[in-house]
């Protein structure tokens, strides 16, 4: 199979493309057939030397932790996930989204069969491929963040593809929602639900304008002056969750996401997509040759929803 890979830590230009062995499922497992991965800033710390804890990794290593497309190969004991609250059953040639930590980066991936979900038949593969990682961060965060009816949540970077996942199911739970990010995304955040807000100087005032009784809780997405003013906003530490800035989080006394991904989960984010209250943006979608220039805009920090790979 080809697959992109590294054989050393570095910068976006070590990426390369490889032919490796084909994977084979063994007992609960499945191969995919991969047509699209999301490309994610935790793609980039790997292919940096960030090695995740638990993980053996083996050189060459393939990035990517999310991914999309057809069944093609059942292990033993594999296909069938009744047991599950979907009630799925993995058939070879099922077109499925789901996740993993790494390998994404390639034509074929195999993972736990209970690690996918079945794709729905109107979502495109760009979107299905970016679309794990982002919904199921926020949706984790919200449950941490006990985010329910009547609550005002406050999201920094709304716009990102966490971020825009977060909007929608905050509203989704009764929740109102503000949400920071550059002017050029005003509208698009507006568009998602909530109170869109520049972020930038006078941040403050206009948070308090827009919610005069006060911010419940922050999702903090941006770090930096962006939590520093969550800290002055929300006096409950336990209802701000920061995705970026983990090195400071247990000092302050603040949440990061905990819990793990499903393939229950996802099912039900993937639901919400399929009766049309879960809007997921793809910004650019790349050919997996060009893995390189991927990393490198994911790494600027900027831009709305999801970078994606695609495989042909």
């Amino acid at each position: 199979m080809k697959a992109v890979v590294f054989t050393e830590s570095g910068g976006p230009e070590v990426l390369r493309v490889m032919d490796l062995e084909d994977p084979h499922a063994g007992p609960g497992e499945v191969r995919v057939r991969v047509r699209a991965a999301g490309v994610q800033p935790f793609d980039a710390a790997v292919r940096a030397g960030w090695e995740p804890p638990g993980v053996a990794l083996r050189w060459p290593r393939v990035p990517g932790n999310e991914f999309a497309g057809v069944v093609d190969e059942v292990g033993a004991g594999g296909a069938d996930l009744a047991d599950r609250a979907d009630r799925v059953d993995l058939a070879v040639g099922t077109e499925v989204l789901g996740f993993t930590v790494v390998n994404a980066y390639a034509e074929y991936v195999v993972v736990p069969a209970g690690d996918v979900t079945p794709k729905p038949p109107d979502m495109p593969w760009e979107v299905a491929g970016g679309f794990t990682a982002g919904t199921q961060t926020a949706h984790l965060a919200l449950d941490n963040l006990r985010v329910g009816e009547g609550d005002t949540l406050l999201i920094h970077a709304a716009a990102g593809s966490v971020g825009t996942a977060a909007v929608q199911l905050a509203v989704h739970k009764g929740a109102t929602v503000l949400g920071t990010a550059s002017e050029a995304n005003q509208e698009y955040v507006a568009s998602l639900g909530a109170t869109a807000l520049v972020y930038g100087d006078g941040l403050r005032g206009r948070i308090q304008a827009a919610a005069p009784q006060g911010i419940d809780a922050v999702l903090d997405g941006a770090g930096g002056v962006a939590l520093d003013l969550s800290l002055e906003l929300v006096e409950d530490r336990d209802r701000i969750l920061t995705l970026v800035e983990h090195g400071k989080a247990p000092g302050l006394g603040i949440r990061t996401t905990t819990g793990t991904r499903s393939g229950a989960r996802l099912a039900e984010l993937a639901a919400l997509y399929a009766k049309g209250d879960l809007r997921f943006h793809v910004r650019h979608a790349y050919p997996y040759l060009e893995a390189a220039a991927a990393h490198r805009e994911i790494e600027t920090g900027h831009g709305r929803g999801k970078i994606v790979l695609t495989f042909p």
